[in-house]
């Protein structure tokens, strides 16, 4: 905590531009970390699901539904993982067309509002990088107050309509991915079949 403090202190001084790229810096960092997680969900689901084609295979069904819907959770988790990561990668193109092309305060009005929704998105599955999102989210408002432009509250719901758009863009690329990454689940109905066969 007290580094993370003496760090914001120390790149306070820098001009904006050399702050921005420390940002984009971070923000790649965490983009990182969030791939690495979406690749152990990945292994794990795998995992779950050999374990449940090998229950349903000797016929043990409720052994087949817990691994199920253990799976179920763990795709929901991929799906969230998936869609912040897409997110994330969306800012950071964005603040490094701002850094080449741009004029930084414009962006800074929407960039933190759409990191604050992926680190709400992320708190409870991954809450390092939930934290460290918050710290450099807070960086993106100080190079904005540097730069002069003010910053809307950043609260849990995005006020911009570049931020809500950016964000449903990217639940809907995540929810087709995880689609097509992860196999069809083997017990489709197999929990209608145990209430009715018994």
């Amino acid at each position: 905590m007290i580094s993370r403090f003496g760090e914001r202190l120390s790149s306070y001084g820098l001009p904006p531009r050399e702050r921005l790229i420390q940002a984009i810096y971070r923000l790649k960092t965490q983009r990182r970390k969030l791939d690495d997680h979406l690749e152990r969900l990945r292994g794990y689901d795998k995992a779950l699901l050999d374990r449940c084609v090998k229950a349903r295979m000797v016929h043990d069904e409720s052994r087949a539904i817990m691994y199920a819907n253990e799976c179920a959770e763990v795709r929901r988790m991929a799906k969230l993982t998936l869609a912040s990561q897409l997110a994330l990668e969306k800012a950071i193109l964005r603040l490094e067309t701002v850094k080449e092309f741009g004029d930084i305060a414009s962006a800074m009005n929407h960039i933190p509002q759409v990191i604050q929704m992926i680190r709400s998105q992320i708190a409870g599955i991954m809450p390092e990088t939930s934290y460290e999102l918050n710290d450099i989210c807070a960086a993106l408002e100080d190079i904005a107050l540097q730069t002069g432009e003010a910053i809307a509250d950043t609260s849990l719901q995005p006020s911009s309509e570049e931020a809500q758009t950016i964000l449903k863009e990217a639940n809907i690329i995540a929810e087709q991915e995880v689609k097509e990454r992860f196999p069809e689940l083997p017990v489709r109905g197999l929990e209608a079949e145990q209430e009715d066969g018994g």
